[in-house]
């Protein structure tokens, strides 16, 4: 019996086998039952595994939708959370120990990283076709760094041309917050066209407190404790709408707009050696419009403006010192108008050789001001009125080239960028190179360099004064601001299809962070954008799955890091500071039933101490609880979580460094949640864009 055993066995493997050759490629094509052999070999069951992962032109490409099939996972951005090999920081994505760009169907967009945030989270998941990961995109993908990009699904079912969710959610974090959206999905012929609303409100609750030992020139010592609760009261209304139109595949021409509107009302109470109150309205439009072409020559063009206006009136009243108060109503506003156009065009050469070429032109236009106004003579006085009208260009001009040799592939591209602002016009070269060995589809290994630079945002360039603390802390703007230039070596390896690790080498020249400094003349606390001399990390990085049952699926993602920071003019101090600090990340996804579909989520994460400049930041730790009940054939889904369970998830730095000690502390609350979802109209979940406003205030 087990020789006819070990017959069997082998001859279900070569038929297996055989079955994989004749059907290389596709992650989305039908399962294949063999039913007649199993019914001759019923002592033999041999269960396969289909990759979710495939290596495609330098490329990882996810079958997204079949990784969240079973996980209690509701919106793009958690979608996003569930690809190996990324994580989550305080809101953005993290791809080998740098920030990774999302796009949406290969559209770099004006969206700021929190109005992207806003927008994925608001996005259904089962809009996702599939997901394209790069460690190091080239330059036609009009992206520096690492890129995600979510692909999505405009083709409905074919039963019905309209397809659409509703969802409702209620989330409790000492205040409790509320969200409706709703999607549809319309598909007709060569016509597709998608709408997105979402509207969440509700109050939240906030604020932190602070214990400075202050230190000035004369040796005196101050200890100012204070302590700050902020009450909000918001609305945000979000709109997406798009539609395509395609002759063929490769020519086709699509229109999305995005708009949102955000009021909010902030009152806070300060106390301690500080006290005051304030109370803030704030709101803030945007109005984006994109339009691209695709030609079936490899040309494609496009078009985008942006608009974008944050108005703001705060009236602020305390008593800092005995000898010194504040009573004022200030008015600020932000308005900012961008238009951007591109075009690109990529053709096969002969032998194999691809060639890629572009140029994008960005045009920034910023209108703000600060004007402050005494409620009271009694008030010290206040910073001058200040009005801004600044403009910035950038044109990049790029060209590159991919040739496969064998196994081997060779991508590489040289962006010229010129940057044109009042403070800075400058020529950079910014080159790109993957070099890419795969010996089979389950193996990939990839040798990556490239050069980027980060700008800050609009606001923190302004020579603008804010208070804080009633006071006792003051934002200061910085006119002279540098960007960043960050130059990376990379390498990435995948085995068999499930396995990431990425080892990299990342140098960042003029790295610029929000600093603390308690000044030596007078008792007050300095926030303020500095450029360091540079920013070194050196990390590895492991994304490794696990199925320790057939019912319990899980994750494992850890990070090690050494992290360098210098700055050698740093007002009176100094400083060459370094840390080795790890990552712990575990998902776990536990199936309690198949009938009825009960599934069951437990994530966890433990994260040593960090620097950030000055700074030491404590370590954290987080664990989270979700549970997802489908029902209606699939059609309804009924989600309920618990998150920061510990209420141990924020980070509260603090200072020690040469005199200067001060901690912070920000509270941390745990969130419970429920939502609903309904799909309509033939709607199925198992088939699975946003604008750069991310320098803006």
């Amino acid at each position: 019996m087990k020789r006819k055993l070990t017959l069997s066995c082998l001859l279900v493997c070569a038929l297996v086998a055989q079955a994989q050759v004749q059907q290389p490629d596709s992650l989305n094509r039908e399962e294949t039952y063999m039913d007649s052999l199993y019914q001759t070999l019923p002592e033999v069951m041999v269960m396969g595994e289909r990759p979710v992962v495939k290596a495609e032109d330098g490329k990882l490409v996810y079958d997204l939708p079949r990784i969240i099939s079973d996980k209690p996972v509701t919106s793009i951005y958690e979608a996003i959370r569930e690809l190996p090999g990324v994580t989550e920081n305080g809101g953005s994505f993290m791809l080998g120990g740098r920030g990774a760009t999302v796009v949406l169907d290969g559209k770099v967009t004006t969206l700021s990283p929190e109005q992207l945030t806003a927008l994925l989270r608001s996005m259904p998941a089962n809009r996702i076709k599939n997901a394209e990961v790069m460690y190091n995109a080239p330059a036609r993908y009009q992206v520096r760094g690492a890129l995600i990009n979510i692909t999505l699904n405009k083709q409905t079912d074919g039963t019905w041309p309209i397809q659409g969710e509703v969802m409702g959610k209620v989330e409790h974090r000492h205040e409790t917050t509320y969200q409706q959206r709703i999607s549809l999905l319309y598909n007709k012929g060569r016509f597709s066209a998608d709408l997105l609303y979402s509207h969440d409100h509700g109050r939240q609750y906030g604020g932190h407190s602070s214990i400075s030992h202050h230190t000035l020139a004369d040796g005196t010592v101050h200890d100012i404790q204070t302590h700050q609760e902020n009450h909000n009261r918001f609305h945000d209304h979000s709109l997406r709408l798009g539609a395509d139109y395609a002759w063929t595949d490769k020519h086709r021409l699509s229109l999305v707009y995005n708009t949102d509107y955000a009021p909010s009302h902030t009152w806070a109470v300060l106390s301690g050696s500080v006290e005051g109150s304030s109370a803030y309205d704030q709101s803030h439009r945007l109005h984006n419009l994109r339009a691209d072409y695709e030609l079936p020559v490899g040309l494609k063009a496009g078009a985008e403006f942006t608009y974008y206006k944050a108005p703001s009136t705060q009236k602020h009243d305390s008593n800092l010192w005995e000898e010194s108060q504040l009573h004022y109503l200030i008015h600020d506003d932000q308005q900012i108008n961008k238009w951007k156009g591109f075009l690109s065009g990529e053709h096969k050469l002969g032998n194999d050789w691809s060639i890629n070429y572009g140029a994008i032109y960005a045009n920034t236009l910023d209108k703000s001001y600060q004007y402050y106004t005494k409620t009271d003579e009694s008030s010290a006085d206040l910073p001058d009125d200040k009005s801004v009208r600044k403009r910035e260009q950038r044109l990049d001009l790029y060209a590159g080239f991919t040739k496969p040799f064998a196994k081997l592939t060779l991508d590489a591209s040289l962006d010229a960028e010129h940057y044109k602002s009042l403070v800075w016009d400058q020529w950079k070269l910014y080159p790109n190179l993957n070099l890419t060995y795969q010996p089979n589809n389950t193996h990939f290994l990839q040798f990556g360099l490239s050069s980027n630079n980060s700008y800050p945002d609009y606001w923190s360039m302004a020579a603008y004064t804010s208070y804080m603390d009633g006071g006792y802390s003051e934002i200061i703007g910085n006119p002279t601001l540098k960007p960043i230039n960050d130059y990376l070596l990379q390498l990435v390896y995948m085995l068999h299809s499930k396995y990431t690790f990425v080892l990299w080498y990342d140098h960042m020249d003029d790295f610029f962070t929000q600093t603390l400094y308690q000044r030596s003349d007078r008792l007050v606390l300095n926030y303020k954008y500095l450029n360091s001399d540079f920013y070194d990390q050196i990390g590895l990085q492991a994304a490794i799955p696990v199925k320790p049952f057939k019912w319990w699926e899980g994750r494992i993602t850890a990070v090690a890091v050494y992290n360098r920071q210098k700055d050698s003019d740093f007002y009176d101090l100094p400083y060459d500071r370094h840390i080795i600090w790890t990552m712990l990340n575990l998902r776990n996804t536990i199936t309690l039933s198949k009938k009825p579909d009960l599934t069951m989520q437990v994530n966890g994460m433990v994260r040593t101490t960090a620097i950030q400049g000055t700074y030491d930041l404590p370590s954290t730790y987080n664990l989270d609880w979700q549970l997802r009940y489908r029902f209606l054939n699939s059609r309804a889904t009924l989600t309920l979580w618990a998150e920061n369970i510990f209420e141990s998830n924020a980070i509260s730095p603090r200072i020690r460094y040469h005199g200067q000690w001060i901690e912070n502390h920000y509270p941390d609350f745990r969130s419970l949640g429920i939502s609903f979802s309904y799909a309509f109209g033939g709607y199925k979940a198992k088939q699975r864009e946003a604008v750069d406003t991310s320098r803006f205030k």
